[in-house]
């Protein structure tokens, strides 16, 4: 009687995708690239996740030591399991490649940038009234018009806000947007937040770049609606900070 022959295919499979997804996960946190994709509240899980599947490779690979001291191998076609392996070993070759980016002007754009009246996504259990002005951040300056969306309340307040250039447009040149997204969980749920900044010079600053605005809180009438605008003293422009989004 002859012994069948064992089929190493699922647990070579196995190996390799368990290995490429841990790879994947951890070249993101050791690139820097974790930031772009998650809420560093969940980095932690993302890095616990790729070393536990390096583990359960290594594990995997000492099984199919074991099974193939038993019989040698042969060639058997690819089971429908297997081709589902075969298919999450290409999505974790192509995420070791892919080089994930922020989201850009044209993102917010098309997601729309959302309103501080309607803006339900933001968390006003972290709203804290008694942050100075100047030390606000932009989501920080969005939680606080939710609570109370009068424009007219903040004028002469001093402001300094760092975010990417966005050119809406339906706008004048006097005008542009400073932008962040704010993430919550990860990328996907990420959605931008903006206010309009009065420009006093030429408007020659190109979206996606990064600047920091420092001025006054004034109100305008843009399209149509009384808004809280920047009324900049200095515009720089700024390196592309490590964490783009904010919190």
């Amino acid at each position: 009687m002859t012994r069948s022959r064992p089929n190493l295919w699922p647990i070579a499979l196995d190996i390799l995708a368990l290995t490429l997804w841990g790879l994947m996960l951890l070249r993101y946190w050791w690139t820097g690239l974790l930031p772009v994709l998650l809420h560093p509240d969940y980095h932690w899980l993302a890095i616990g996740a790729g070393w536990l599947l390096i583990g359960l490779a290594a594990w995997r690979s000492i099984d199919l030591v074991r099974t193939r001291r038993k019989a040698n191998t042969a060639h058997i076609a690819l089971l429908p399991r297997q081709w589902s392996l075969a298919i999450l070993v290409g999505v974790a070759v192509f995420g070791l490649i892919y080089v994930p980016r922020p989201f850009t002007s044209d993102v917010a754009l098309a997601k729309g940038i959302a309103e501080p009246v309607a803006l339900t996504r933001s968390q006003p259990q972290r709203f804290s009234r008694a942050t100075p002005p100047e030390e606000r951040t932009l989501t920080e300056w969005i939680r606080t018009l939710n609570v109370y969306p009068e424009p007219d309340a903040y004028q002469g307040e001093p402001v300094n806000v760092t975010g990417f250039v966005i050119n809406p447009p339906d706008w004048s040149d006097d005008y542009l947007m400073v932008a962040r997204f704010v993430l919550t969980c990860c990328a996907a749920d990420a959605y931008p937040i903006g206010l309009p900044v009065q420009v006093t010079a030429e408007n020659n600053y190109s979206p996606d770049s990064w600047i920091n605005v420092t001025g006054t809180m004034d109100t305008d009438t843009i399209e149509g609606q009384r808004r809280l605008v920047i009324r900049a003293d200095t515009i720089e422009s700024v390196p592309e900070p490590d964490q783009p989004y904010e919190f």
